[in-house]
């Protein structure tokens, strides 16, 4: 998948549109909720849902995150940090929990001289080609 235009101009979304399923009684609960003013919309009600989630298991999250050694939030790969990692010999091993984003004028050939592995919790932005090139150190 193409990352969306906006990356291609230079700006990174601050949000990755899902697609969920849910039970008709499931749905009429948060329409429900929506209507007597709980919620300002279904999106508001499922985003609170999700934050209430993450913070219950907010303990065990940090302690994967650290054990994994993961970044935390967005993180934007360069030309110049690639070129960097490709140059000293030493490939990025990239662990991201939130947004990867590799840089549009990265070509496939840096990023898999660059790049050893590639795992991302979240959303991985990078051009198709990059993608490809990338599959076989995609974790």
């Amino acid at each position: 998948m193409p990352p969306p235009p906006a990356v291609a101009h230079g700006k990174l979304p601050d949000s990755e549109k899902i697609t969920i399923n849910l039970g008709y009684v499931d749905l009429g609960h948060i329409d429900l909720m929506v209507q007597e003013g709980f919620y300002a919309n279904r999106t508001d009600f499922i985003r609170t849902a999700i934050r209430n989630q993450v913070d219950r298991h907010a303990d065990a999250v940090r302690q994967s995150v650290a054990r994994k050694t993961l970044d935390l939030g967005m993180r934007v790969f360069g030309r110049r940090e690639l070129e960097a990692a490709r140059d000293s010999g030493r490939p990025l091993r990239i662990r991201v929990l939130g947004l990867a984003a590799i840089a549009r004028d990265v070509t496939p050939e840096l990023a898999r001289d660059a790049i050893a592995s590639i795992a991302v919790l979240g959303a991985l932005h990078a051009s198709p080609e990059v993608r490809a090139a990338l599959a076989d150190r995609t974790e």
